[in-house]
């Protein structure tokens, strides 16, 4: 069974920075795709990031390009999510996702990911 835990979410102000995690277990996913999601108040689940195991290639939204950044670590089956010079509209629920087999690109519909975590709260204050 796929497993994915994320961890890391908090209170911080505008401005700061956070580190999100997220822990996948119950396979390999040397071949997969990796991703964050995030889910604000009364908006629809929106993409933020992945990054591709096979080559490490990565792509963001262009809300959080130049802020964020995703990165793997493949012998924790770990994904993280640093987030830099946070804003007020970066608060939501982040979520992190699995696309258990690569296609050859990253794909930002969330409906191509087959495993999702339950969530981190991200609150952000001015």
């Amino acid at each position: 069974q796929v497993l994915l835990v994320e961890s890391g979410g908090g209170l911080v102000q505008a401005g700061d920075s956070l580190r999100l995690s997220c822990v996948a277990s119950g396979r390999s996913f040397n071949r997969s795709i990796l991703g964050w999601f995030r889910q604000a108040p009364g908006k629809e689940r929106e993409f933020v990031a992945a990054i591709r195991s096979i080559d490490g290639t990565t792509d963001y939204s262009d809300s959080v390009k130049g802020r964020f950044t995703i990165s793997r670590d493949a012998a924790k089956n770990t994904v993280y999510l640093q987030m830099n010079s946070l804003k007020l509209e970066d608060a939501a629920v982040y979520y992190c996702a699995v696309q258990l087999k690569d296609y050859g690109a990253i794909n930002t519909r969330e409906n191509r990911y087959e495993v999702w975590g339950p969530g981190t709260q991200v609150t952000v204050s001015s």
